[in-house]
């Protein structure tokens, strides 16, 4: 019996979506890991990404934990929960996890605050059991989502380049001596049809999330009005481009921040930088070391927005020399003064603290 086209491409994205080293030995693949953590929601993407991955994994010994993030959004969550469980048991997991996390929006909206505890309690979850990787079902569609709401917003290159293959943890920042945890997206490659196909494939039940078809939420929106509208009005492919476009940004990107970043080593004197020197700096990396420069201040990535780094820019170029303060998201201040522009935390009566 042949093997489902839509299993066998879930399968194939696994295995070249996995860290892996070859073992020399007959073409073996051995993943570089003991442990492999997968994030499941129980809906068709993540519900294939657990099979695929328990699958690929099951001659090896590296074992594979199922984790379930409950937000506490739904009345019903806790049973979902413990519904998912069993699931991820039933497909062969060697460990489940179910964890309940509370949702604080903070003025970020529910699905920022959201997005945030989940990749935190996965990061706890993959550190408690030794593990350097999580594996998260995002799947093409959501990659053309993504770039579609990042162009739409204005929110420059960055956005527009969509979701990272492969990330560390914001955490491990914060312990650079430790081994970081690696958040990896498979399936950026695999259509959201093909996940479900190869659910139905394989008799795997999976949940079909009300909020993902809930017209309040913009992304919402974006999947069953924005994008079929461009489908049916500029042809097929859309979702495809979209993807093949943040594809193509990345790189570039990357290649920016890694600029900023070195600039940021370079230039930062215990959170003040002297514009002369900025002055000097490519205007796409100063803007991303600003960016940079005030969030290592304590602003939020979330709350730091394109008029922020504007302002930080503008105060690069201020002839005045005379002391202009600029209030910063999560209470921090940016004060201009003389040749030198310092971060720091808020205080309300003469800006940053030295």
């Amino acid at each position: 019996m042949s093997l489902d086209p839509a299993v066998a491409a879930v399968r194939l994205a696994v295995r070249r979506g996995l860290p892996v080293l070859s073992d020399g030995a007959g073409g073996r693949w051995v993943p570089e890991t003991d442990v492999v953590v997968v994030a499941c929601s129980g809906g068709a993407d993540s519900l294939a990404l657990l099979a695929a991955t328990v699958f690929e994994l099951r001659r090896t010994p590296v074992r594979v934990v199922g984790a379930i993030v409950d937000h506490g959004l739904q009345d019903d969550s806790a049973a979902h929960t413990a519904r998912v469980v069993g699931q991820m048991a039933a497909l062969g997991v060697d460990e489940t996890v179910g964890a309940r996390v509370q949702v604080d929006p903070g003025g970020r909206g529910v699905e920022a605050a959201a997005r945030e505890a989940r990749y935190a309690v996965l990061g706890q979850v993959a550190e408690s059991f030794g593990a350097q990787q999580v594996l998260l079902g995002h799947t093409l569609d959501d990659q053309a989502e993504t770039a579609l709401l990042g162009l739409t917003r204005g929110s420059g290159g960055r956005s527009v380049a969509g979701m990272r293959p492969r990330f560390s943890s914001p955490a491990a920042a914060a312990r650079p001596a430790d081994p970081p945890t690696t958040f990896v997206r498979p399936l950026l490659g695999v259509r959201r049809a093909q996940t479900e196909a190869a659910c139905r494939a394989e008799g795997i039940d999976f949940w079909v999330d009300p909020h993902n078809s809930d017209p309040r939420f913009t992304r919402s929106r974006v999947r069953h009005t924005v994008l079929p509208l461009l489908e049916r009005e500029l042809g097929p492919g859309v979702a495809e481009t979209l993807a093949r476009t943040a594809e193509q940004l990345r790189p570039d990107m990357e290649l920016l921040d890694s600029l900023a970043e070195a600039a940021l080593v370079e230039h930062d004197h215990d959170g003040s930088f002297d514009v002369r020197a900025l002055e000097t700096l490519a205007q796409p990396v100063r803007t991303r070391l600003l960016r940079l420069a005030a969030l290592r201040a304590g602003c939020p990535p979330s709350e730091l927005f394109a008029v922020h780094v504007d302002a930080l820019e503008e105060q690069v170029w201020n002839r005045d020399k005379l002391p202009r303060t600029i209030q910063l998201p999560g209470h921090v201040s940016a004060v201009r003064s003389g040749d030198h522009l310092r971060f720091g935390p808020t205080d309300p009566a003469v800006g940053p603290t030295p």
